[in-house]
Parts: C-alpha cells; structure tokens; sequence
C-alpha cells in the first residue's frame, strides 16, 4: 500500500540533498538551451561538477520548436561531429545543410548530459552574479514562481570557479552584473551591445567568434554571445549553437586545469 507522505519524504529529501551538492561548484550555467547543455556535458565528461539552472520548466530553450513549430532544424557540416557524440540522427537535405529532428535532438542533448553527471535545476531563475574582488563566483537563485507572482523572497547562493551566460537573447544575468556591477565588458563598447537583425551565415561564425570570457569568471555562449558582442540572430540552424558549447567548456576546461 501506497503512503503520500512517503512519496512527499522521498522527493524533498533527495532534492534537497542534490541542490545541497550543487551549492559549490566547478562551472554554474545560466540557461539549459542547447549551447549550455553541450557546454555542460563537455566539461562534466572531464570529471567537472556542474549544474544547470533553467527558469522554465522545460529544459531546451528553442529548440524544441525548430522554425516556427516545425519541429525539424538544420545543422551544417562542421557540427556533424557534436550531432555523432551525441547519437542524434540526421540526413542530408543538400550539401551543407543537415536536418535533424527536433525533439529527438533536445531529448539526446537532455539525456547524454544528465547520464554524465551534470545536475539540472528547471523553475530556478538566476536573478544576480556572486561578485567578489571584479570576478564573478557563482550565481544568486530563486524560484521562478517568485519572479512571476512578483514576491519579495530573499534568494539563495550558489558559488562557483566559473560560470556560464547561456539565457539567450534576453541575456538575464549579463544585463544585471552589467547594470549593478557597474561591469565594464570585453566587448568594442565595454557594454552590451546588443542583438542585429537575421544573417543567418554571419550569425553563425560569430556565435562561435564570440564565445569566449566577457567578464573575469564569466563566460557567453550560444545565442548570448551573439547578443552581448552585437552579432546578428541565425533562426532555426544550429552548429553555431553546438559548436558554441563545445568551445566554452573546451575553454574553461582549459582554465580549471591551469588551476
């Protein structure tokens, strides 16, 4: 026979035991779209503790609707290589231009990056950056809910060596250390400088162009760098995305073994 409160004991013991292990880490994610999930899974394969914070309650971003709900993308030639590591099926439309299922490309993406060891947290916003002596340390959190019922909640911290803005256009954590921080940026302005019009074939040598650390700890991938270094938007092709994540854990990787 079945007891509630033993299903109720069995979810807020072992979640809070997870968000306990998360509360220090290696790399924090802002953001569990594609650019942040192949970020996440590169650098947890190297034996880094990360974790992934998503407002929404669907990890993915947008590429579970592909373009305009059709749920099919594109992905060039020089992401195959991402599409293979992570078993996504694809074929080929013409040469250079790969279409792969959606929803079976987020599931993968989802499912080899958990398999690995990187923890992701759904209807968690990050709504600040930990800045101690101009680095960034990690990220302060809250519930979703709290934002969207527009609550004074006090949040809570978690600390890391390094982190990732990975929110997309909106660029949710970079316009708040930007704004309180007063933070002068690695870009040709010192600020964000905003998202351009479609060019889809620029849009994507920049995404990758452009990930790279904007602030001391803090690292843009994906449809952020685009944003905050003034590259233009790309629509439904996702190399630049893949590639994007794949550069930044590379990156960061890098930094923690100099360490």
């Amino acid at each position: 026979m079945l007891d509630e409160t033993i299903i109720s004991k069995a979810i807020l013991e072992t979640y809070n035991k997870k968000l306990i292990s998360c509360l220090s880490l290696d790399v924090a994610i802002a953001g569990a779209g594609p650019a942040g999930i192949v970020a996440s899974y590169y650098m947890a394969r190297k034996g880094l503790h990360v974790a992934i914070f998503e407002r929404k309650l669907s990890p993915g971003g947008g590429m579970w609707g592909g373009g305009m709900m059709f749920n099919q993308i594109v992905v060039q030639a020089n992401a195959l290589g991402v599409l293979d590591e992570f078993d996504i099926s694809y074929k080929e439309y013409q040469k250079n231009y790969y279409v792969a299922d959606s929803v079976e490309a987020m599931s993968k993406l989802l499912a080899k990056a958990t398999s690995t060891g990187v923890k992701i947290f759904n209807c968690i916003s990050v709504e600040d950056t930990v800045v101690i002596n101009n680095t960034v340390k990690g990220f302060v959190i809250n519930w979703s809910s709290v934002g969207i019922a527009n609550l004074h909640v006090d949040p809570l911290t978690v600390k890391s060596k390094y982190a990732i803005e990975a929110t997309g256009h909106p660029l949710e954590v970079l316009t708040v250390l930007e704004k309180k921080a007063c933070a002068k940026l690695k870009t040709k302005t010192g600020k964000i400088m905003g998202e351009m019009p479609m060019n889809a074939d620029k849009a994507e040598k920049d995404t990758i162009k452009n990930t790279k650390e904007i602030y001391p700890g803090l690292f843009v991938v994906g449809m952020a760098a685009n944003a905050a270094f003034g590259g233009p938007r790309m629509g439904p092709i996702f190399g630049g995305m893949l590639l994007s994540g794949k550069k930044a854990a590379e990156m960061i990787i890098k930094k923690v073994g100099k360490k």
